[in-house]
């Protein structure tokens, strides 16, 4: 490999633009190629930031052998899809999560890693965030008692998109649960691990699209209470409690900057500044498994996702969430 790490973009929306502001900040990240469906684009956003190759296909990228690893930031319909053909030229992947729609489309992701012999991760970028690594350990250390209760929640109002946008357009597998349902989920899963039950509800738009959801885990000691919605704003802070004391991330609780610990009477803040907004100890651990050759990380393995798309499957089922292309 060389001395920097070739990066290649694979969709240049939003969501790209953001990441790679923070790609940027890393020294030894070099931001190779950009590809999209339209050549346009990806000439725009090539000019945007200094980007040596453009490609109008994303086939064209993934034969062109100018990278090193793709950042996958397309609809999440498309995910399975691109990083399977990415893995199979043997170019390492971080894909946008959800990794994959439903649980069957992980598998086939993990398992075309594990044939070519090749990265890939799913972008939970909050697994990396300092707050949140900080907190686990907390909790793990058993420093607020025995965990017993968790809130999370994330929520915007996204009525005023398009419906033909990826939040509200069922074909791209929209609503709030992949989207952003992901999040606490995601919390729960890594603080408390699987749940033996989840009762889940969902509110619907007149297309189909889920808008609101809530949900329980129900665990053998503890229960976490869980929700995302497009329907209005929410407080986003998190409360992880246990038997001794409480951890709170601030909003929003994600790319949190700070945890606070209650305890014994006392409540202290400690401030944990991020560079960049977050995505960059993401690019960081990408970074050290490609030096190590690994094929996936030990903090957020082709397992995590496994897991995490089972979750989201079983959340999709309590609450009757279905996409028209799942057969």
């Amino acid at each position: 490999m060389e001395t920097k790490i070739r990066w290649g973009i694979v969709g240049p929306g939003k969501i790209a633009r953001k990441f790679v502001s923070d790609l940027m900040l890393v020294d030894d990240a070099e931001i190779a190629a950009v590809a999209s469906r339209s050549l346009e684009r990806a000439e725009a956003f090539a000019n945007d930031y200094n980007v040596q190759h453009t490609f109008g296909s994303y086939d064209a990228l993934f034969r062109s052998g100018t990278v090193d690893v793709v950042y996958i930031a397309t609809p999440h319909n498309f995910h399975k899809e691109l990083s399977v053909k990415a893995l199979e030229n043997g170019i390492g992947v971080l894909c946008e999560k959800p990794m994959g729609v439903n649980r069957a489309e992980v598998v086939e992701q993990v398992n075309a890693s594990k044939q070519n012999n090749a990265f890939l991760m799913e972008a939970m970028w909050s697994r990396f965030n300092p707050s949140i690594k900080k907190v686990k350990q907390l909790v793990d250390e058993g420093v607020v008692g025995d965990l017993k209760y968790i809130h999370a929640d994330f929520a915007f109002y996204g009525l005023d998109r398009d419906l033909d946008s990826r939040l509200l357009n069922p074909d791209l597998a929209s609503g709030s649960i992949l989207d952003i349902g992901i999040y606490p989920i995601f919390l729960s899963y890594l603080l408390l691990g699987m749940p033996d039950d989840i009762m889940a509800t969902s509110k619907f738009h007149e297309n189909g699209t889920e808008l609101q959801t809530s949900m329980i885990f129900d665990y053998k000691e503890a229960q976490s209470i869980l929700y995302s919605g497009l329907t209005s704003d929410s407080k986003m802070e998190a409360e992880i409690s246990g038997s001794k004391g409480q951890l709170f991330l601030k909003p929003r609780w994600h790319e949190a900057d700070e945890y606070t610990l209650a305890k014994d009477d006392k409540t202290n803040k400690f401030s944990l500044p991020l560079t960049g907004i977050g995505y960059y100890y993401e690019i960081l651990e990408v970074h050290k498994c490609l030096c190590e050759n690994k094929i996936e990380s030990d903090l957020w393995s082709h397992q995590n996702s496994l897991d995490l798309s089972e979750l989201l499957d079983k959340v999709r089922e309590k609450s009757g969430v279905s996409f028209p292309f799942e057969t």
